[in-house]
């Protein structure tokens, strides 16, 4: 049943009104950050990343993955909204909470990217 305004209209109960932007930002950073370490999120992350690397393996894309949580209060905030462009396709606000949609290519880069950077430590350290 629509719920009445106080003009005598109907108001659909599914309408989100006003919602800071600054509240979604921090709803979907910790979301996104929670999601990274999902086992359903390494595997397709794994499986859209050898694509391009065959030889990677499960575990360097978990180890990948992991390691941007204890980074990211390190990060620069340009450099935070840069990866959180690169994995969020899409969110979609509603009265029953918000849905973020992850682009599985944006989370391959963000491996390979985080890959590199842990191998030109590596070599630096050798």
């Amino acid at each position: 049943m629509p719920v009445q305004e106080a003009s005598g209209g109907s108001v659909d109960p599914t309408l989100v009104r006003r919602i800071s932007a600054a509240a979604i930002e921090t709803a979907v950073i910790t979301q996104v950050r929670a999601l990274l370490c999902q086992p359903e999120v390494i595997v397709g992350t794994w499986a859209e990343a050898r694509l391009s690397d065959p030889g990677l393996t499960e575990g360097e894309v978990r180890d990948a993955l992991g390691s941007l949580e204890p980074l990211w209060g390190e990060l620069f905030p340009a450099e935070q909204a840069r990866i959180i462009g690169l994995l969020v396709e899409r969110v979609t606000v509603s009265a029953g909470g918000a849905d973020i949609r992850l682009r599985v290519e944006g989370l391959a880069s963000l491996v390979r990217d985080l890959g590199a950077g842990r191998a030109a430590v590596l070599e630096a350290a050798a």
